[in-house]
């Protein structure tokens, strides 16, 4: 009987000590929250946020920097004897506002009373020089450092980008881990496509404290923390004040201005009008400002020289002659009669050779060059005819970049379109076409789309005689120089030598062409080509490529402004104005300055 109750006081005992062991290490172990109110009461995390990397333009001056910022940071549970209307007062916010405050803190992802969860974010320098004298009147209360980005410039906003803080969608994206909720990320422009090499890496310190929140040194005199590494610097090919006089030239008006260096592929300009002012992309009124500007109905957020797809217009006869020389159907003494009863054009001409139908822009000329091209007579049906001459022709066309990305170092830049065979079948639904259901595309209108950046680079294919590099802005990251593909040389499947053709055409267009009286530079040999692009029924577009000089070259320019008419008024004058603002530094022609500034193109 005795042993009986003995063996039972054992299993007892034994199962009480199970259930301590058990409760124990689920305190310990499994549930983290005593361990969080053991450690609140003695260590202090302090997230220690990286300066992101400075951004410079060509020359070194100074174009996106950091300034300080505030957050205050609240941890729940020490919060005592909390004086709203004090706080209120404090941080000029309606007691509407404040209690908004504590339900978006509650709902964050990271919030425990027992942790530093966001409370106000963004306070500039002015508005924390206000409030810092009375933070010790509320308990609970963590001041967190960071920093903003600042501009020395209100220019190269849609190249140069904005940074915001990381969405919850960016966050379930993002594989990698490196984000956390209230980390801030470039959100478009360089800031999105190098985010990785400016956004450096997040440092932590963890400081003692005694029960009253009085900080009382670090943690182990520092064993723990971790240095944060700011990002890397960056020197963009920008030159700032060609960017601001293009900006200048464009107020007012929509459409863009491109300007690159081709011998390298170095962007000198991206002009996008209209624009906005970056410095309305930070601090604490960014989401109001976004709203703003994201509604506004000119859409100064849209990119245009990478986003906005136009018909290239008569720039793109100089593509046509050169795959047509390649292809050997026409020679540069070649000679098409100006039938205008076959599709209208413009000037006073009759029957001129390739460069005098580059110069004059005769729509007959290329027409009957894009029918030889087409319509070569390899096959005797002339259906099949028509579709082995265009796929030959695509593969030319695309050689100078058009109809996909160049692949710049931006986000969001579209390809536009250059027709294949595919593409006709389509839209004929499998139905026979031929050569006179797609000749618009021999004068750059029909199907063909371009970006005004994939014109700025055929201007610069021209200026070099074949070869190009990709576009970019970035020419140097941190110590390096760009990135690798940026250094390699891209080819044509044209012969260089054909080339001096266009070149000397695109002379002659300047020089006593249709972009003789507002293209002209004394002292420079400009070579350009105009371009007027159908708008039905809107005005049409003035459009204008160039470089200069003709030999060495060292800027070459798309512009396009839209509803503008001819391409020898605006586009013309806004291009030469560019060349002689970077290559002499300033305009020997206020005439035409104050021509651009008045904007009356069409009168």
């Amino acid at each position: 009987m005795n042993e009986g109750r003995k063996e039972i006081l054992q299993i007892i005992f034994i199962l009480t000590g199970l259930v301590f062991l058990v409760k124990l290490f689920s305190i310990q172990v499994l549930d983290n929250k005593y361990a969080e109110l053991a450690d609140s009461n003695a260590i202090l995390r302090e997230v220690e946020y990286p300066f992101r990397g400075l951004i410079y333009d060509r020359n070194n001056k100074l174009v996106v920097y950091n300034t300080p910022e505030f957050d205050i940071n609240v941890i729940r549970k020490d919060i005592k004897d909390f004086d709203s209307a004090k706080f209120c007062e404090v941080f000029q916010l309606s007691r509407t506002e404040l209690r908004k405050k504590f339900q978006e803190m509650r709902a964050r992802k990271e919030y425990s009373p027992y942790k530093p969860t966001l409370f106000i974010d963004r306070l500039s320098n002015a508005e924390f020089a206000r409030v810092q004298d009375h933070l010790d009147e509320f308990p609970g209360l963590y001041v967190q450092a960071r920093t903003t980005r600042s501009y020395t410039t209100t220019a190269l906003a849609n190249a140069l980008g904005y940074v915001s803080e990381v969405s919850k969608g960016q966050l379930e994206r993002d594989k990698t881990k490196i984000y956390k909720q209230g980390d801030y990320i470039g959100q478009s422009g360089i800031e999105s496509f190098y985010e990785e090499q400016l956004r450096g890496k997040r440092g932590v310190k963890f400081k003692l404290r005694n029960v009253r929140g009085i900080e009382k040194g670090s943690f182990k005199d520092g064993d723990y923390d971790t240095l944060s590494v700011p990002g890397k610097d960056l020197i963009s090919s920008i030159d700032i004040d060609l960017q601001q006089y293009g900006e200048l030239l464009m107020k007012g008006k929509s459409g863009s201005i491109v300007a690159i260096e081709p011998g390298s592929g170095e962007i000198l300009s991206l002009v996008s009008g209209p624009s906005y002012d970056p410095n309305l992309l930070t601090g604490r009124n960014y989401s109001s400002n976004f709203v703003l500007i994201s509604n506004d109905t000119l859409k100064p957020l849209f990119t245009r020289p990478l986003m906005a797809q136009y018909r290239p217009g008569s720039i793109f006869k100089i593509a046509q002659a050169m795959t047509a020389l390649q292809e050997g159907v026409i020679k540069p003494d070649t000679r098409i009669r100006c039938d205008r009863s076959i599709i209208g054009c413009h000037g006073n001409h009759s029957n001129e050779d390739l460069r005098g139908a580059i110069e004059n822009s005769c729509n007959p000329y290329f027409h009957g060059v894009l029918r030889r091209m087409l319509n070569k007579g390899i096959s005797d049906d002339p259906y099949e005819d028509t579709r082995i001459g265009l796929e030959e022709w695509n593969k030319h066309i695309r050689s100078f970049g058009f109809g996909s990305n160049l692949g710049v170092d931006l986000p969001n830049e579209k390809g536009g379109l250059i027709p294949n065979v595919a593409y006709y079948d389509r839209a004929y639904n499998n139905r026979p076409w031929k050569f006179s259901n797609i000749y618009s595309i021999a004068i750059g209108e029909g199907e063909n789309l371009v970006v005004p950046i994939q014109m700025a680079n055929f201007a610069a294919i021209v200026a070099n005689r074949g070869f190009y590099y990709k576009p970019h802005l970035i020419k140097s990251i941190g110590e390096e120089g760009p990135l690798p593909q940026y250094k390699e040389k891209q080819f044509t499947t044209i012969d260089p030598a054909y080339f001096d053709i266009a070149v000397d055409a695109m002379e002659r267009v300047v020089e006593s062409g249709t972009g003789q009286y507002r293209a002209k530079l004394q002292d420079i040999i400009v070579c350009g080509k105009t371009g007027t692009v159908q708008n039905d029924p809107l005005p049409d577009h003035s459009v204008f490529i160039a470089f200069a000089p003709k030999d060495n070259p060292k800027i070459a320019v798309s512009v396009y402004v839209e509803d503008a008419g001819q391409g020898a008024r605006a586009a013309a004058s806004i291009a030469s104005l560019m060349i002689e603002k970077y290559l002499i530094g300033q305009t020997k022609r206020p005439h035409i300055e104050q021509y651009v500034l008045n904007g009356q193109f069409l009168y």
